[in-house]
């Protein structure tokens, strides 16, 4: 089956013809929503984290924070039908009203009593589940409110906005607590997501046509779901992207996790040492996005995004045979270099190469495999290491990931895939 031709859409309400999404007012207000909702979700889990350990075992804290889990895997599939069936807008509005209203009434509960478990795992259950629902959404908004030939920009931004958020939200919910213990964490979490609300409702975004919308009547979602599917196997580019997608994820997120803790013990880096390697990684990852941000586009993006995965792969592997700290730095670096780049090319290409009218569910068959998927690989990556040691369990992620890459290039549809100029 041929892979559909994607008109270029008109250029966003809001949006001058040719302006750099960098310099697209429309575009900074979602980014600034965007950053202080992710930069929220920060401060939110920090203080989850706090509260889960002040009620209860190191077991049932640990069973707090991964609850939310469970529903943002099994309904993130019907979250992109509801995205692309309502518009991605108005999904990331109320979902992120829905996300302040719930945690900002878990503040108000915890200064009236004490954390309760099962008040913090319902708590959990909710944010979840409308995190089912807003991932896919905000995976899709980006093609309504600026052109195709912006959208490898506007991922770099995105991740921008990720790094920062991940640099700024920790330390603030830390601030949090420390000032005012789990309820007043939870309350700066709510204003920060309440912060995002005024300015997505300010954001102007491009209307589907018809032949993008298409008529719901008579549609029933499972239809739509099953439509989505088709559409995404049946595609040249995206079939395979995906797959690369989930090997590159699968191999990446128990290394670069657990796997790090238990390497850093293994050396004697202590957690100073680590922090280094995390801050390396990150600082790597935020230059990729830089470069994507100030660039707009690099050619041959499908051969550079499965370059892009092999090296970082073998970077990847190469982690568990570095002695020093310094070592270790310099390779995190380059992980997180490489991995930016390749994550950035691929959501680019995930955002071009759709239809529109099924963006919001190709983006949650990914998030699925990024967010349900490779968290499976966390604990497997920790026994394997009590069994064979970090050098062989590298190695060996190192090479699933790398499969990632190799796929990317010996598709001739993927390996030719380009962004819009």
């Amino acid at each position: 089956m041929t892979a559909p031709v994607i008109p270029a859409p008109a250029p966003a309400a809001g949006q001058a013809p040719g302006k750099p999404a960098h310099r697209d007012g429309n575009v900074l207000r979602w980014l600034g929503a965007y950053t202080s909702s992710m930069i929220g979700d920060n401060v939110y889990y920090i203080a989850l984290s706090w509260a889960a350990v002040q009620a209860g075992s190191p077991s049932q804290a640990g069973f707090v924070m991964a609850v939310s889990a469970v529903p943002r895997a099994l309904l993130m599939l019907g979250g992109g039908v509801v995205a692309d069936r309502f518009g991605p807008r108005k999904v990331v509005i109320g979902s992120d009203a829905v996300r302040c209203a719930s945690v900002l009434a878990l503040a108000a509960l915890l200064f009236a009593t004490g954390p309760g478990l099962w008040l913090l795992v319902l708590a959990a259950l909710v944010f979840g589940t409308v995190d089912a629902v807003f991932m896919p959404a905000v995976g899709a908004l980006p093609a309504r409110i600026t052109g195709r030939d912006q959208l490898a920009r506007v991922q770099g931004m995105r991740g921008l906005a990720i790094r920062s958020a991940n640099v700024l939200g920790a330390p603030l919910g830390g601030l949090a607590v420390a000032l005012g213990g789990a309820a007043t964490a939870f309350a700066a979490a709510g204003a920060l997501i309440a912060v995002s609300v005024p300015l997505l409702i300010s954001v102007r975004v491009r209307e589907p046509a018809p032949d993008e919308a298409g008529d719901p009547a008579g549609r029933t979602a499972w239809r739509d779901l099953r439509d989505g599917l088709r559409h995404i196997r049946g595609h040249r580019v995206l079939a395979p992207l995906i797959a690369a997608i989930a090997l590159g994820d699968l191999g990446f997120v128990g290394p670069l996790n657990v796997g790090l803790t238990l390497l850093a013990d293994r050396r004697g880096w202590g957690a100073s040492g680590m922090g280094w390697v995390v801050a390396a990684f990150g600082t790597g990852a935020g230059a990729a996005a830089l470069l994507l941000t100030l660039r707009g586009r690099l050619p041959r993006a499908g051969t550079a995004a499965g370059a892009a995965i092999l090296g970082g792969s073998v970077a990847i592997g190469s982690l568990a045979f570095v002695p020093s700290v310094v070592g270790a730095v310099g390779t995190a670096l380059l992980v997180g270099l490489l991995a930016g780049l390749s994550g950035a090319l691929c959501g680019a290409l995930v955002q071009t190469q759709s239809d529109p009218a099924y963006l919001g569910r190709v983006t949650a068959v990914a998030g699925i495999v990024s967010l349900g998927l490779a968290p499976l690989s966390m604990p497997l990556t920790a026994a394997a290491i009590g069994w064979w040691g970090t050098g062989p369990v590298f190695t060996a992620s190192a090479a699933v990931c790398g499969l990632g890459g190799v796929l990317t290039l010996c598709v001739r549809d993927l390996r030719r895939a380009e962004l819009p100029r």
